[in-house]
């Protein structure tokens, strides 16, 4: 791909994937994927097929193939249960928990939201008891462990649709109806990419003195390239912009690097 791809939306199926398509005039890419792929001159669109792994393996081979921005906003787009919520309603998240790990991420609420926030639990199968104040799906803690490399905190999220709850359920899903929930919160959702990419020009761009040290110490691959710019990323607007010394400690190789600079980050204070 020769043009600069600024947004990435990624949905599990193609029928989240439909209205986003059309509203923004994306067109299949025609060669053979493993994955469904849309584009146009700054987004790109990537179909990942149910559960967790396979959301994490199109963000991974989206951002392989895809000629992205330094800092590109990734999104998650699909549907999810809830107890009590409408069926049709948004909500982004400010908290996702993978259920099976009990990893828990936070995405950064820096951006003007088009909606309110819940958190977000990610199952390895459809969840029909909906315990608790939160969302059901099954794909946005891989999206979100892998996103994470490719682009800070600030500029990923997840936006969920309400599809079912305790009184309307899972089993009346169907594509058509799928589409149709998607689509009447479109104009939402691109609202909430608009408003991450405002973000994203106003976030610094990574200190190109850290970069360069690095590189010139250290072997990285292209893809670890990628990630030590999220993280120098990270640790820019985490610590207010304060200077990193690579040479307080001794590390042997690119892991040993990220060790470091995610413990770093770790223990730097953030506000949710």
């Amino acid at each position: 791909m020769s043009v600069l791809i600024k947004r990435f939306i990624f949905t599990a199926l193609p029928c989240e994937a439909k209205p986003l398509v059309a509203h923004l005039k994306l067109k299949k890419e025609v060669q053979a994927h493993p994955f469904a792929l849309y584009a146009n001159q700054d987004t790109a669109l990537a179909v990942s097929g149910c559960g967790k792994v396979a959301m994490a393996a199109a963000v991974a081979y989206s951002m392989a193939y895809f000629n992205a921005a330094e800092q590109p906003v990734l999104l998650n787009v699909g549907i999810a249960g809830h107890q009590t919520q409408p069926v049709g309603s948004l909500f982004a998240a400010h908290k996702i928990t993978d259920v099976d790990s009990g990893k828990n991420y936070y995405p950064q609420l820096q951006s003007p939201l088009p909606c309110a926030t819940l958190a977000i639990n990610t199952v390895s199968k459809p969840n029909r008891l909906y315990t608790g104040d939160g969302l059901y799906e099954m794909e946005a803690s891989g999206f979100y462990e892998i996103a994470s490399r490719f682009s800070c905190a600030e500029l990923i999220q997840a936006f969920k649709v309400v599809s079912d709850n305790q009184d309307c359920s899972l089993d009346t899903l169907h594509e058509k109806l799928v589409s149709e929930l998607i689509g009447t919160q479109v104009l939402a959702i691109v609202a909430g990419l608009d408003a991450l990419e405002t973000t994203a020009h106003c976030l610094p761009s990574v200190v190109l003195e850290d970069y360069q040290h690095a590189l010139e110490r250290w072997h990285f691959t292209v893809n670890a390239q990628l990630q030590l710019k999220g993280l120098l990323q990270r640790w820019q607007v985490l610590s207010n912009h304060r200077a990193l010394n690579f040479d307080e400690v001794e590390l042997k190789h690119s892991k040993a690097v990220f060790a470091w600079l995610e413990e770093k980050i770790a223990y730097l204070p953030f506000s949710l």
